[in-house]
């Protein structure tokens, strides 16, 4: 019942900006976090940011000071800011959500398709 849609992704040069947005839509209950994984070639998926309901946002250490990660919960929408951006960004963006379904129902793990990054000149 829940569906994720990214989107935003591209080519640009070093030293460039993306912003990429990420839409839950379907029967949602509540969620109770919306953040940013991604998956470079040969990697393996890795954390970028997350932006719990309640608490502090976490950044991955190789991004703090050049993504920022915000969200929109009326819209159950997160965005992520990328500035500043490295070769080594270069990657499938995976949008996560953990949402519940219902009011008894448990919370489940739903993740979108990806989008694509690619950083180079």
């Amino acid at each position: 019942q829940v569906r994720i849609v990214e989107s935003g992704g591209g080519l640009v040069q070093p030293g460039g900006s993306l912003r990429l947005s990420c839409a839950a839509s379907g029967t949602i209950f509540s969620t109770s976090v919306m953040g940013w994984y991604r998956q470079a070639p040969g990697n393996q998926r890795e954390l970028v940011a997350t932006f719990p309901s309640v608490g502090s946002v976490n950044y991955a250490d190789s991004v703090k000071g050049r993504f920022t990660i915000s969200r929109d919960n009326a819209k159950s929408t997160v965005y992520l800011q990328m500035n500043s951006l490295k070769p080594e960004d270069t990657a499938v963006y995976y949008c996560y959500c953990r949402a519940s379904v219902s009011s008894r129902g448990g919370y489940l793990d739903y993740w979108g398709q990806g989008t694509q990054v690619t950083v180079s000149s």
